[in-house]
């Protein structure tokens, strides 16, 4: 082999990988931030891809994803969104309570949030126009909490309390919540006794508390924590014999009572296809914030029948589902 020949394939050699690193970097990369942890998250991510796929992008093929997770623990989102930042990723997809730390980290870089409520926690102007870098799909949680409300009166109308779980850790959303569950409770002639936990420790507690003060109903926040306890959530009230509602179809489908709210992977699902539209160049400010058009009754006969509840036929005959 000559010199020459040996120079070439050296050469060669170390193009090859060069080429691989700027196919790679010619990748457009989505920053995943979320509040929680990624087992109990692996069906909102599931979704999430889901309408990634439907705009054309696939994980690991013509799309990378970098993934960052606070584990419960909110006081770590602002780094995590930084680091995201310092990145250069293309879209941040904010889920599970961390929109208001990528907003704070970033007011270039493309937003796409899954959350209750943007405008009253200052994220977007309006939900038509949005503005700004920040754009996403809403739960309509405040328009939903006199429903839950109503609900449980029907369930536990001799509950002349109703107690309300809420995470401490996300204080603008449980303070909101707080206040939107006491307007309703005072509407329908009920007290309000509030409740709040950040750790498996403390929801356990919450419970005790509970049954010590003999507090037989429960409204459970929609907040990213408690939608990764289902399971303990819905074997707590039935040991404690607390009827309980929830925002989501999963804590029903756990063993849970009643719940009542929007597909949360359908949420997900759609905040996928809004990141794949600003990817192929959609502004945020142009998209408006997406609402849930459809909202699930999920009731389980079998939770209902532990509590030695009744379900009334007026519940019955709205459900979208009933378990039995």
């Amino acid at each position: 082999m000559t010199r020459r020949e040996m120079m070439l394939l050296l050469g060669g050699a170390t193009a090859a990988p060069r080429a691989v690193r700027a196919q790679q970097k010619a990748m457009p990369v989505i920053g995943y931030l979320s509040s929680n942890s990624p087992s109990p998250s692996a069906s909102l991510l599931a979704a999430f891809r889901q309408g990634l796929n439907e705009g054309g992008y696939v994980e690991g093929e013509n799309l990378v994803i970098e993934y960052r997770w606070a584990g419960g623990f909110y006081d770590r989102l602002p780094a995590l969104a930084a680091d995201l930042v310092g990145r250069k990723v293309d879209v941040i997809a904010a889920t599970g309570g961390s929109a208001r730390a990528a907003k704070n980290a970033t007011s270039t870089i493309p937003i796409v949030f899954t959350g209750g409520d943007p405008v009253g926690d200052g994220l977007i102007a309006t939900l038509s126009r949005p503005g700004g870098n920040v754009t996403g799909v809403t739960f309509m949680t405040p328009e939903l909490t006199p429903k839950w409300v109503e609900l449980l009166s029907e369930l536990a109308p001799q509950s002349r309390v109703i107690a309300l779980l809420v995470n401490p850790n996300d204080a603008p959303s449980a303070e909101r919540t707080i206040r939107e569950v006491q307007q309703a409770a005072d509407a329908k002639g009920r007290q309000l006794h509030i409740l709040k936990a950040g750790t498996e420790g403390e929801i356990d507690a919450a419970f005790t508390a509970l049954a010590d003060l003999r507090i037989g109903a429960l409204v459970i926040g929609g907040d990213p924590f408690f939608t990764s306890q289902g399971d303990r959530l819905a074997a707590l009230a039935a040991r404690h014999a607390i009827a309980a509602i929830y925002e989501w179809r999963e804590f029903a489908t756990a063993g849970g009572l009643i719940s009542y709210g929007p597909s949360v992977t359908g949420t997900y699902r759609r905040a996928g296809i809004y990141a794949g539209k600003i990817l192929k160049g959609a502004k945020p400010a142009d998209l408006p914030v997406e609402q849930p058009t459809r909202f699930e009754l999920v009731v389980n006969l079998n939770a209902a029948k532990a509590l030695g509840l009744t379900v009334p036929p007026s519940i019955l005959a709205r459900a979208d589902e009933v378990i039995e």
